[in-house]
């Protein structure tokens, strides 16, 4: 499995990788500021992606992340997901691996994941402990589903 920069012949599949997930992230398919937010990150070369089979531009993707550097030495994960017919085979933790191999240390790294009381966000959680990310007690506003969020921070040196 290979992690590569993202295209714009990405777009459909990340808005379908999307849609399985609106129910944790909110809306995002017919939201324009997120295909705008898509678009930035593409062009930038910070979206990043598994595609199905390894294949071309345009193939399903299993996962996807968009990953901030424009502020290093702090770096933002703002999204990652994994499709839910690939999940358990180690691509978002490819995912992960792809963007840390990218940060110049010494550095921090950030994301807002889910909290404690959302069970689909527990393997998200799971992972950025895995990859020595520390839970923040600095207060998030609740996602969409209604549940908490909370920040992790990994601090690189």
């Amino acid at each position: 499995m290979k992690v590569v920069n993202a295209t714009k012949d990405d777009l459909n599949g990340w808005l379908e990788l999307a849609s399985e997930v609106e129910y944790l992230f909110g809306p995002m398919v017919d939201d324009p500021m997120f295909f705008q937010a898509l678009e930035k990150n593409i062009n930038q070369q910070s979206a990043f992606c598994v595609r199905e089979k390894d294949g071309l531009p345009g193939s399903r993707l299993l996962g996807g992340v968009l990953f901030s550097s424009s502020k290093a030495p702090s770096y933002k994960i703002g999204w990652l997901s994994v499709s839910s017919h690939a999940r358990n085979k180690g691509i978002a933790a490819a995912l992960l691996r792809h963007v840390l191999k990218l940060v110049e240390v010494p550095a921090e790294v950030s994301v807002i994941t889910f909290g404690e009381d959302t069970p689909d966000g527990q393997p998200a959680r799971k992972l950025y402990q895995k990859f020595g990310f520390v839970p923040l007690a600095e207060m998030i506003p609740n996602g969409p589903e209604g549940g908490k969020r909370q920040k992790f921070k990994l601090l690189i040196t």
